[in-house]
């Protein structure tokens, strides 16, 4: 922590991460406990992450927050709660320390500045990094330690998945407190090295129903939801521990499209129905299948969170074909050195049997960017100073 100036200053990066059984509806709305479990991988902060710096000062007259440069309002009900409680746990700490160094003081005002490095609200899970790297920037500020995935919960359900590396699950709980709606790690993020991910960004635009009221929408209107949160998701919460501590590419994949599939099919179920996808959305759809069926095996794998972009999982020896399958059928517009972004990809040429079977009626500039990937360690503190977000007047640093 940088202290100068009677400021205390801490900065945190977080990840991203992609449910493979999806989250969707709660069951408790002010808590965020969740009417189903839910396991995701999470994405490696070299390519996405989050950034935020908390400062804490004697001489700050007030909370204020900062997201991407722009002041918002820092009285956000969930914000607050995340605040709340972790200021509550450093309290309790300290009630029962015998530390002789004088603690953070509880009644300074605090400023939090917070980047990402990928769209807001498009769907690529912004806000689970966001609060993620927001509650363990205020624990390492206040010395809070231990479990911190309830605290993030308060901010975004699925900010508890990212507090953790690799392979997680969010247990749903039973207790009404959500005491025990926590998230667990499946497997560390080197338990399946050759595991990979593509990121196909069509739109960076925030989505038009945001998924708290979509969410709620679909628990009071939709059937199926209610089925597949109490009969499909448990069962597929266990095969899917399975398939990846078995590195069960061909299983795990399947199981991966399947429940993309059907949460999108609990939306349409909703009424009014709510759609996420997009034409585009579909085609990317047709396309792996396509790429599957050519192969004769389930060598890639699409999930949609709440928005048209594609997350793909596939093994480190499809990439650069897939990717070049890619190219083909979404040729880049004008960004064609910027079309490929993340970890590097070598060249492939595509057999001509391929190209008949799968390449069918590109649509050029459809896909703004792909972005290479893999699964990564939850959140991270960062000791170099020039990245804090904050100055020492604990006001953003101008970005050169």
């Amino acid at each position: 922590m940088a202290e100068e100036r009677g400021l205390s200053l801490v900065t945190c990066t977080a990840p991203v991460n992609i449910a493979v059984i999806k989250y969707w509806g709660k069951r408790d709305d002010d808590l965020i406990l969740p009417i189903n479990s839910s396991l995701s991988v999470t994405l490696h902060q070299d390519q996405l992450k989050t950034t935020t710096t908390a400062a804490a000062s004697r001489d700050f007259t007030e909370d204020r927050l900062w997201l991407n440069g722009e002041e918002v309002d820092v009285g956000h009900p969930r914000l607050q709660a995340c605040l709340r409680e972790v200021r509550r746990l450093a309290r309790k700490r300290r009630s029962g320390s015998n530390e002789d160094a004088a603690p953070l003081n509880l009644s300074y005002k605090i400023h939090v500045a917070t980047e990402n490095n990928f769209p807001t609200a498009a769907g690529l899970a912004s806000s689970a990094a966001g609060y993620a790297c927001l509650v363990s920037t205020l624990a390492r500020l206040y010395g809070v330690e231990g479990e911190l995935s309830e605290v993030a919960r308060r901010g975004s359900g699925s900010a508890c998945r990212s507090m953790l590396g690799g392979f997680v699950q969010w247990q749903r709980g039973e207790r009404p407190d959500g005491r025990d709606s926590l998230a667990q790690q499946v497997a560390p993020e080197t338990h399946w090295p050759e595991l990979r991910v593509l990121v196909l960004v069509v739109s960076g635009e925030k989505k038009q129903v945001a998924s708290t009221a979509g969410m709620q929408t679909s628990v009071e209107t939709s059937p199926l939801l209610k089925h597949r949160a109490e009969v499909v998701v448990p069962e597929r919460m266990a095969l899917m521990t399975r398939h990846i501590r078995e590195r069960d590419f061909e299983a795990f994949g399947q199981l991966v499209m399947k429940d993309s599939n059907q949460f999108h099919a609990t939306c349409l179920d909703t009424f009014p129905p709510i759609f996420y996808l997009n034409d585009l959305s579909r085609r990317i759809i047709a396309l792996a299948h396509r790429f599957n069926a050519h192969h004769g095996s389930t060598k890639v794998a699409y999930t949609f969170d709440a928005g048209p972009n594609a997350v793909i999982f596939m093994l480190a020896d499809t990439v650069a074909e897939f990717v070049e399958v890619v190219r083909r059928s979404f040729p880049p517009a004008t960004n064609g050195d910027q079309f490929l972004r993340g970890l590097p990809v070598s060249s492939a040429s595509l057999p001509e049997e391929l190209m008949t079977a799968v390449v069918t009626e590109p649509v050029p500039g459809a896909v703004q960017y792909i972005l290479h990937t893999k699964p990564g360690p939850g959140p991270q503190l960062v000791d170099d100073p020039s990245q804090h977000l904050l100055g020492a007047d604990g006001l953003p640093r101008r970005r050169t």
